[in-house]
């Protein structure tokens, strides 16, 4: 697919609000970075206090994934949700727009070797990961350890935001970005030796997925991880970013051995194993505002229906 282009119908007023909204995120992204941090956060817990039905979504997942936590260090966790939850807006603003200079004394990246490792052999490797509140500015941090990647894209129906989100992830990256469709075009950068950005755990095709447990709850995960894995002779390493006060910390984990196996059940399940690891280094960053136990097996209660 190629990249998409800026033609002289996306001036059309149209789109002006785009333009604006773009211009003001601009804007925003050079305020101090510690001022951007506390006005998303505070947005943030607004939110939390406004949005009800989604509160209630975060509540749900924290009570199936941490049952050992007490109602009140829940509840404690679900504020701190949604102020990650603003603070990263903001930090999609400032991976977009801000200069290396301004980023690269505020973060780390941890256990690169792991990266390096996997591709020493001319590997390609799918960066597993999952949704989480630092997603953008994870993955700026890993072009500024000179890392480079391909970004998975999704085509927007907005015309100029469609080119623009094409273009930051690409321009930043140092590869073209891949549809997240495009199965040849994936499968060929892993046989090139590239590195693939890849989240999991937020598509529920029921075509290529089976039921397997995150935080011990069964719930439909795909089996595409796997599936490319093989498809691209590729390895699977783990990373995962997080916010640690003012900073930022990317984690890179050893490749995932003997994956895969063959077994789409016992693959899943890895899959998300290595998932939980991520989200236990920073649980109130992962994206618990989605409905991530929406697909459960066949007699088991909807646990986001209200009784």
């Amino acid at each position: 697919m190629a990249a998409p282009t800026l033609e002289p119908r996306h001036f059309h007023p149209r789109y002006w609000p785009t333009w604006i909204g773009i211009g003001l995120i601009w804007l925003l992204s050079w305020l101090p970075i510690p001022l951007l941090l506390a006005l998303g956060s505070g947005l943030g817990w607004l939110a939390g206090h406004v949005l009800r039905g989604r509160r209630r979504v975060v509540r749900v997942n924290l009570e199936l994934c941490f049952p050992e936590l007490s109602p009140a260090a829940r509840a404690k966790m679900v504020d701190a949700h949604f102020r990650a939850v603003g603070a990263g807006l903001f930090e999609a603003a400032i991976a977009w727009f801000a200069p290396d200079w301004r980023l690269r004394r505020r973060g780390e990246v941890v256990g690169l070797e792991h990266l390096d490792a996997a591709q020493a052999d001319g590997s390609g490797v799918l960066l597993l990961t999952g949704h989480f509140t630092t997603l953008e500015i994870g993955a700026r941090y890993l072009c500024l350890a000179g890392r480079p990647f391909h970004a998975m894209y999704r085509p927007y129906n907005n015309a100029v935001l469609d080119y623009f989100m094409h273009h930051w992830r690409e321009g930043r990256s140092g590869l073209p970005a891949l549809p997240r469709d495009d199965l040849r075009g994936l499968v060929k950068a892993l046989r090139q030796g590239h590195a693939i950005w890849y989240a999991p755990d937020q598509t529920l095709d029921r075509r290529i997925s089976v039921f397997a447990p995150f935080f011990g709850v069964p719930v439909g995960t795909i089996t595409a991880t796997a599936r490319l894995a093989q498809m691209g002779r590729a390895k699977v390493v783990p990373y995962f970013p997080q916010r640690v006060g003012g900073r930022y910390r990317i984690v890179f984990l050893p490749a995932l051995e003997d994956f895969p196996s063959g077994d789409e059940l016992a693959d899943a399940t890895r899959v998300n194993r290595a998932l939980e690891e991520g989200v236990r280094l920073a649980p109130a960053q992962y994206f618990w505002i989605h409905r991530r136990f929406k697909r459960v097996p066949p007699g088991t209660p909807n646990p986001y229906k209200r009784r």
